[in-house]
This record gives C-alpha cells, structure tokens and sequence, in this order.
C-alpha cells in the first residue's frame, strides 16, 4: 500500500473513527480533460460500521474505496485515519478486494491468501491455517492448490474475498465482490465478509450496485456523478 500524505487531524472528528473525510475531492487529468471522479465528500468511518456504497459504474465509488484506503491521494480536501495514529494505517490494517483481477499468478490460492499475512510478519504455519479457513468460508478450500489461470473470473473474485478475510483488517473495503458470482456464491461471500468484520471488530464497506446486497448492511450510502449521499444527506 502507497503510505499516505496524511492531513492534521480535523477538529470534531472522532477519534476512534477508521477514516475522517472532509471536502474530499479527487481529479483525474488536466484542463478540459479533466474528470472529476468525487466531489467534496464529507462521511466518518467507525468500528463496526457496515457500509453499502451504491451506484452506478462510472459513478466513483471505485475511487471513493481507494481514497478511503490510502491507495489514491485527493486533489483538494482532507483525509485522516484517526484510530490508527498520527502514521496513518499499518500494513495489514486495511485490506481491500478490488474489483479486477488481483492475484499472484506464479502463487497457487493458498499461497495467494497467506502472502500478505507472511509480509506483515505471522508465522508461515499460522498464516497457512488462516488462508485455509478463509478459502473454506468461500467454498474454494478443494482449489488450495491451484493456480490463478485456472479459475474463472468468479473463483478469482472469490480468492481475493479470502485473502482480505484472512487479514484480520480493522477496515474491510470490497469493490463489486459480487459482481461475477452466481447468488448462493456472492451470498457466501458477503456472509465471509460480514463475519470477518465482526470477528475483528472491523468496519465493512462494499461498493455495489446489487439492491441484494446493499440490503444486507445497516447503513447505505448513495454515489451519485460522484457526489456522496449519506443518510444525513448530501456529504
């Protein structure tokens, strides 16, 4: 993960929040090619919240999970991490699953799941007992052995789901992790996800545009031309 250009903490925030933002905004390109892909967002991230970020695609909901991560830098506004500290997130404090295709490919699915755990420092036999767990609670534990190129677009998806549910992340971030998955397997990975968010008392934000799966989080969030609606409102 890119270490972020942290912002002096914001006066009112909370200081168990996971992510503060404030007037957020993030463009891409210059002049009249510019394209402003999140305008002036204002939300708080806490501990145990479950998150539902709907819209359409295009709609900057991407961006909005890769700012909230640290992985993208805004253009004007300010966004803080307060629960981690003055250093922002550690390594292996946030875990994300993106969207596309994210796995090693010279790794089988085991390895692809226990390899952020071994970079932040468990030792390899707990690291392969947790990969294992993680790809059981997505159905995958009989592919441990296999190699990216041969699963489907859908089992990849669901290898990436593992391996952030490995992580044991305070801030769980899920990019469309449904969005080539039959029912009964996009329901098992959000059923993996919601429980690993509990289990480490985590915060769980998925970006979708299923009404199904926006359903199953207590707190919706509406990305529109890329303006953030929160409950309260217009951010």
């Amino acid at each position: 993960m890119r270490t972020p250009t942290l912002a002096p903490p914001v006066v009112g925030s909370d200081a168990r929040a996971l992510v503060h933002c404030r007037n957020l905004a993030r463009t891409f390109g210059h002049g009249r090619s510019a394209t402003v892909a999140v305008h002036d967002a204002t939300c708080e991230i806490r501990p145990g919240d479950r998150i539902a970020l709907v819209g359409p695609s295009g709609s900057g909901k991407s961006t909005l999970l890769h700012l909230f991560a640290g992985l993208e830098q805004p253009t004007t506004g300010t966004i803080t991490w307060p629960a981690f500290g003055e250093r922002g997130p550690a390594p292996g404090s946030v875990a994300v699953v993106f969207q596309g295709t994210s796995l090693i490919p010279f790794l089988d699915v085991q390895e692809n799941v226990a390899l952020p755990l071994l970079l932040g420092g468990t030792d390899p036999r707990a690291a392969v007992v947790k990969a294992r767990e993680a790809l059981a609670a997505v159905g995958l534990d009989a592919l441990s052995s296999s190699v990216p190129d041969e699963l489907s677009g859908g089992q990849a998806q669901r290898v990436a789901a593992a391996r952030a549910i490995a992580s044991g992340a305070r801030l769980l971030l899920a990019d469309e992790p449904t969005g080539q998955l039959d029912h009964e397997s996009g329901t098992a990975v959000v059923d993996a996800l919601v429980a690993a968010a509990a289990r480490a008392d985590a915060a769980l934000v998925i970006a979708t545009h299923d009404p199904a799966v926006a359903r199953r989080l207590a707190t919706r969030w509406d990305v529109v031309d890329g303006r953030l609606v929160t409950g309260d409102g217009p951010a």
